[in-house]
């Protein structure tokens, strides 16, 4: 319900990583990193090299020839890892999707010091392994293959299966599909700090019901695909902990208290130089969050910290450990703000980090050996993002690290000791630019490669995308941007498209390039002369507080619709818009807003297009509706009262309804739920389905662009461009 939003952006945005408690190498935006904390790595035409900062010398650490005999290439290598003590690299290629991302595939092993490449799991089908990822001491290979975890010892290349249970409803080591979309989890298993054991998630799927799709195309037969999903108020996936010894290859479950079912464990990894695993569990409700310490050989089980929320409580961020594993640290947001605490490893004394009437958007580097914590926050403006740092034992300031005369997105990878960051920075109207930083003197390594010096390469755009704030009937002040059409002319009056999103998974209103670029419109709205614009309502996750974000619970559809509107409103009072020629459109989430706008306010909004809607909340999962929407047991009615289908028969406007019959997420049930509710209110409206696509509705030749042409076809003939 809310991924399509962010893949339409996947040029610009970088894909998120598991982090693993090994080094692998970069995907999308991240840094290889290496243990020495002033070097990294990076896949080359010249094979893998390690780049050693400030000079940025380059030494081979896995030549091509030594890849190539195995028929591996830089373009072929999706990731890799490398040993503890360097001596070999774990490579990932041939890789598949499993749901989003490309998480299996084939992992081979280069051993550094007798030039050898060996695969892993040679016996196992083809792009079937998941995770792979060296023990400790780099002696042995642990993996995921058909839900079931193996181990591989590299100096014999015998192999043996730790879990003998996987079927495709007992998961071992990854996990199903609700926990995978809306906790954000695939590598399921984690190494234990001595390499003895292994500490793994199971989901039990036997009692979660399938959902049909239906493939019409590919057989003269149709034939069915079964998706395992629990919707709202279907009891979820019952989980658990296992901790398999590698020896035995016999597993003890922990204790961890709470019903496997009613309870959710978003987050587990092991105290480091311990024995003992930490954990967070959620209840049914997501709305009390607790964390478990674990000691694996006793089965002692300590609750050391527990947080309520009268909304939800989000899944945790990885833990970073200071104070020799003493302490560790944990994002909360229980006094209003997203916040950094430092919390004992037995929970008795927590110390917040960051003080003040702000969020941290994320961690960007703990430095202990300074007692500084460097995160990205933007206290003043919501679209933007800067670096800032603080004391990391509390006791400090806020202080801001990012220059003041870049105003837009910045982003920063430091490097582990501290002294070096890869520096990108953007805005609504500059592209990406990177430099490599002295972050001690803030100086760029290189005055040719300095943000400074591209800056003053660039040339200026002569139509910029503009941010603006507006306030609405309701006293809520809302961020908004805007892309006039080339050519303006304040005295015509012009149509306006609105792109809306506006549930807790994604901001729309970001000072970032391309927040403007309408991918789906065949051509370019500003030339052809519409107003284009976003207005961020509140329940999206901006860093403006707790309040803001989580005054949406129980009124997805309401709330967050009335914002949108109320703005809109405001927005028709312009003298050079035209209050006739109003359209709106979203994706997912953004397509429910899209139905919810043109139904509820059918006055205001004159033209819809809406992409892959949940038509009806109670059809979709229940991991992420209930979170964000409560019980239906107890909240049913506003489950109801949100749902666009509650006011289809309102339609008066035009309406483009969009949607694949293979999307596994928001299911092709919703269309038709729509479809039926729309027939019986007698609405005449445009129907697109796409066979077979999925949520993204990009496969298959031609898809993309044809999705283009209708929706620009559709847009110009309901709405048509330019100033009168």
């Amino acid at each position: 319900m809310k991924l399509t939003h962010i893949l339409h952006r996947i040029a610009l945005l970088a894909v998120l990583l598991i982090c693993c408690d090994t080094l692998q190498a970069q995907q999308g935006n991240k840094i290889n990193w290496a243990k020495d904390g002033h070097s990294y790595y990076q896949i080359t035409d010249g094979g893998i090299v390690s780049i050693t900062l400030p000079k940025q010398e380059r030494q081979i650490i896995v030549p091509p020839a030594l890849l190539i005999s195995k028929g591996l290439t830089a373009n072929n290598i999706r990731s890799f890892e490398l040993s503890g003590d360097g001596k070999k690299a774990l490579l990932f290629t041939n890789t598949k999707k499993v749901w989003r991302y490309n998480t299996r595939g084939d992992y081979y092993v280069a051993d550094l010091t007798t030039n050898q490449v060996t695969q892993i799991g040679k016996d196992k089908p083809a792009s079937s392994l998941m995770f792979a990822k060296f023990s400790p001491d780099g002696s042995k290979v642990a993996y995921v293959s058909k839900h079931n975890l193996y181990v591989e010892d590299l100096a014999n290349g015998s192999s043996k299966a730790l879990t003998t249970d996987g079927t495709d409803r007992i998961i071992n080591g990854t996990f199903d599909w609700a926990y995978e979309e809306e906790f954000n989890v695939r590598d399921g298993f984690r190494w234990s700090p001595d390499g003895s054991s292994i500490a793994y998630w199971q989901l039990d799927a036997r009692k979660i019901k399938n959902f049909l799709m239906i493939n019409n195309t590919d057989s003269i037969y149709p034939f069915t695909i079964p998706v395992e999903y629990p919707k709202v108020g279907q009891d979820p996936s019952a989980c658990k902990i296992g901790v398999v010894d590698i020896g035995t290859a016999k597993t003890a479950w922990m204790p961890v208290p709470g019903d496997q079912v009613q309870h959710y464990i978003p987050r587990m990894e092991w105290v480091p130089n311990s024995s003992s695993i930490i954990l967070q569990q959620l209840n049914r409700e997501q709305n009390v969050s607790k964390l478990f310490v674990v000691q694996t050989k006793t089965a002692a089980v300590n609750n050391i910290y527990s947080e309520t929320d009268k909304a939800w409580v989000d899944a945790g961020e990885p833990w970073e450990w200071l104070k020799d594993n003493k302490e560790f640290t944990w994002m909360t947001e229980k006094d209003g703000w997203k916040h950094y605490y430092r919390i004992s490893i037995d929970g008795k004394k927590q110390t917040l980090i960051t003080k003040g009437d702000y969020d941290v958007i994320e961690s960007t580097l703990i430095d202990e050996k300074n007692n500084t914590f460097y995160f990205i926050a933007s206290p003043e403006n919501a679209t933007q993002k800067y670096l800032y740092k603080t004391k990391l034992d509390g006791k400090g300031k806020l202080e801001r690290v990012t220059a003041s005369v870049f105003p837009g997105t910045h982003s920063y990878d430091i490097s582990p000791d501290g002294l070096y960051a890869r520096h990108t920075y953007q805005s609504a109207n500059i592209r990406p630019l990177t430099e490599w930083m002295n972050m001690t003197t803030g100086v760029s390594l290189s005055m040719e490669g300095s943000i400074t010096n591209q800056l003053a390469k660039v040339t200026p755009q002569k139509n910029k995308v503009e941010f603006f704030k507006i306030k609405t009937e309701d006293g809520i002040e809302l961020d908004g941007w805007m892309k006039k059409p080339d050519n303006f002319d304040q005295t015509k009056k012009y149509p306006v498209v609105f792109y809306v999103y506006g549930e807790p998974a994604s901001q729309t209103v970001t000072d970032t390039y391309g927040v403007s670029s309408a991918h789906v419109y065949a051509g370019d709205m500003a030339r052809d002369g519409y107003i284009y614009i976003s207005l961020e309502n509140r329940g999206a996750p901006a860093p403006k507080g707790r309040q803001w974000r989580k005054s949406i619970f129980r009124n997805i559809g309401r709330l967050n619709i009335r914002d949108q509107a109320m703005g809109a409103k405001k927005i028709l009072e312009w003298s050079f818009v035209d209050k006739n020629r109003v359209a709106v459109w979203g994706w997912s989430g953004g397509g429910s807003s899209t139905l919810n706008l043109l139904f509820q306010y059918p006055d205001i909004y004159k033209t819809g297009i809406a992409i892959a809607a949940v038509t009806n909340q109670l059809t979709y999962d229940n991991i992420y509706q209930e979170r964000y929407m409560g019980s239906p047991l107890a909240t049913k009615e506003a489950y109801d009262l949100g749902s666009p289908l509650k006011y289809a028969g309102n339609l008066k406007g035009n309406l483009l309804y969009v949607h694949g019959t293979g999307d596994d997420n928001v299911h092709y049930q919703n269309a038709e739920l729509l479809i039926n509710e729309l027939v019986k209110y007698r609405k005449v409206f445009q129907l697109m389905a796409y066979p077979n696509r999925t949520h993204s509705i990009n496969e298959g030749n031609g898809t993309s662009e044809h999705l283009a042409l209708t929706f620009t076809k559709f847009l110009k003939e309901n709405c048509p461009p330019g100033g009168i």
